[in-house]
């Protein structure tokens, strides 16, 4: 999906992952639509898709039918412990908060236009 406001083409794919390391270095390994430039989003981009008039999931789901109701990492790491806490969103009801970096969860790639 390609979205015009902020020029970021999203994977329509949730991807489950076993952690935060494996949320970074698997969007570099895609080769989507011809494009191999895929990485994981930031949380303001990441945030930016959910949909707080919905739930389970808070997404558009014409546009990402998939995407389950669970915990999506971000690439941003948290700035009190950056190598122990990362940021993630919450597609259940549309919420960010962090987690330990250990913990299983989905990521949902992205690229610049």
């Amino acid at each position: 999906m390609l979205d015009a406001k902020t020029n970021l083409m999203w994977d329509a794919k949730a991807r489950p992952v076993k952690n935060f390391s494996e949320a970074q270095t698997l969007p570099v390994t895609l080769n989507i639509a011809g494009f191999t430039d895929w990485r994981a989003p930031t949380v303001e981009e990441l945030f930016c898709l959910a949909d707080r008039t919905r739930y389970r999931p808070a997404i558009d789901t014409d546009f990402f039918p998939d995407t389950p109701s669970d915990w999506f990492w971000s690439s941003t790491a948290g700035a009190s412990s950056p190598s122990a806490y990362a940021w993630v969103v919450g597609f259940n009801y549309g919420y960010s908060g962090w987690s330990n970096q250990g913990g299983e969860g989905f990521v949902r790639a992205v690229r610049h236009r």
